[in-house]
């Protein structure tokens, strides 16, 4: 599908969560959720900060939105800077998003198709800041990585 010419714009936001969430000693993934041309929230990955197995990126922009009507999260597009996990699909599926843009998914590659075959439309921008973002810390925090994916430190 194709990019919007938005959806540079608001990657940003979720590219300055991704940065925060580093520089807070944690993983480099940020999103943002965008209703109607607006940011309804955005959040990144807090799982060191919370010692928490679920804040990813997506989940804590979702947890920062709070409790929303259904209609809502069907108008919203997630944006975030790494391809969703499974876990992050499932609640965006369960909220009925009909749209997610990637950063990128050279890094991590998730539950895209998982996405699609329920209809929603998945844009992947290939971002080379979201990219070495994550080069950087994959590098910088290999067992930090592994845990966060749910893989075994190599």
């Amino acid at each position: 599908m194709p990019a919007t010419s938005d959806d540079r714009k608001f990657l940003t936001a979720a590219i300055s969560e991704a940065r925060q969430g580093r520089s807070e000693g944690g993983i480099p993934i940020g999103a943002a959720i965008v209703v109607d041309g607006k940011i309804l929230a955005s959040g990144h990955n807090r799982r060191v900060q919370h010692g928490s197995a679920i804040h990813h990126g997506e989940t804590n922009a979702l947890e920062n939105a709070g409790r929303q009507p259904a209609s809502v999260y069907q108008r919203a597009t997630m944006y975030t800077t790494l391809s969703p996990c499974h876990m992050c699909t499932g609640a965006m599926l369960l909220y009925k998003f009909k749209r997610v843009v990637i950063g990128e998914n050279r890094t991590f590659m998730g539950a895209e198709d998982l996405l699609r075959s329920h209809g929603v439309e998945v844009v992947v921008l290939d971002d080379e800041e979201c990219y070495q973002l994550m080069q950087d810390f994959i590098r910088d925090e290999p067992t930090l990585w592994n845990e966060d994916i749910g893989e075994e430190d190599k």
